[in-house]
């Protein structure tokens, strides 16, 4: 077999959300496959800092950030803008940024959930597009959607975040069938709980983390590096026959019975 279709190398990857979390891990995970990595985040130093540790982890590796918040339609171009004067092109496009509050549906405000939307959904359509004439240079590329079970099932997250990512796994498909030509895969991920910043102060309450451990199979909680490792894969030439698809990092969350 050959091995080459287990690795990134001479690649260049743009991840969205990248300073922390799964975001980082990403980034990580594709460096170490050989990737080069195009961070972008919006939060300048903790982007710094994150790039300066990869770069440490991965001295043979380049690693570049851009601050930019994916929310904002300008920004977003800007992105292509400094992706455009690196000169590097693209070969994968990891869509990661995402956010929520979490509320009863009657109690949104109106700027409140249209921003849920800006963020999760409207964002990584706008910058598949503008991907795509980079993508399309290539004769394999891939997307990766990162998206939740929330958009598969109810989950306690708020109808504006699963309304998102529902849409989001949707536009997977469509991208996936429309692109396939163009040599373009278009693949997702839907994790359940994953350890992170945003999770941990629900899951610092014990019952309720009792309640999330009850409805997971495998009985605890999902790491980063495992979404990660799953977004990884479907980058990978070894994954070459593979689009359309949303692969659940769950545990087993959406396949429980009773």
């Amino acid at each position: 077999m050959n091995g080459n279709r287990w690795r990134l190398d001479g690649q260049v990857a743009l991840v969205t959300g990248a300073s922390v979390g799964i975001g980082r891990a990403i980034a990580a995970e594709l460096l170490g496959l050989g990737a080069e990595v195009l961070l972008v985040a919006r939060d300048d130093v903790q982007l710094q800092a994150s790039r300066d540790d990869l770069e440490e982890e991965f001295p043979d590796r380049d690693v570049r950030a851009f601050a930019a918040d994916v929310a904002d339609p300008e920004q977003r171009r800007e992105i292509f803008d400094w992706i455009e004067d690196l000169g590097t092109g693209l070969q994968l496009l990891v869509n990661n940024a995402g956010g929520n509050v979490t509320r009863a549906a009657i109690d949104y405000g109106e700027d409140e959930w249209r921003q849920i939307f800006e963020l999760n959904l409207f964002s990584a359509f706008e910058i598949c597009r503008f991907a795509y004439p980079l993508l399309c240079q290539h004769a394999a590329s891939a997307i990766v959607n990162v998206g939740s079970v929330s958009g598969v099932t109810h989950v306690r997250s708020g109808a504006p975040y699963g309304m998102t990512k529902a849409a989001l796994h949707q536009l997977t498909r469509n991208l996936a069938c429309e692109w396939a030509e163009d040599g373009v895969r278009v693949n997702g991920v839907a994790p359940w709980y994953i350890r992170t910043r945003r999770t941990s102060g629900k899951l610092a309450d014990p019952d309720y983390l009792d309640e999330v451990l009850e409805r997971t199979p495998m009985r605890r909680i999902g790491e980063p590096e495992e979404v990660a490792s799953a977004v990884a894969f479907l980058c990978l030439p070894a994954a070459s026959y593979v689009t359309g698809e949303c692969i659940a990092v769950d545990g087993g969350f959406l396949r429980y019975g009773f």
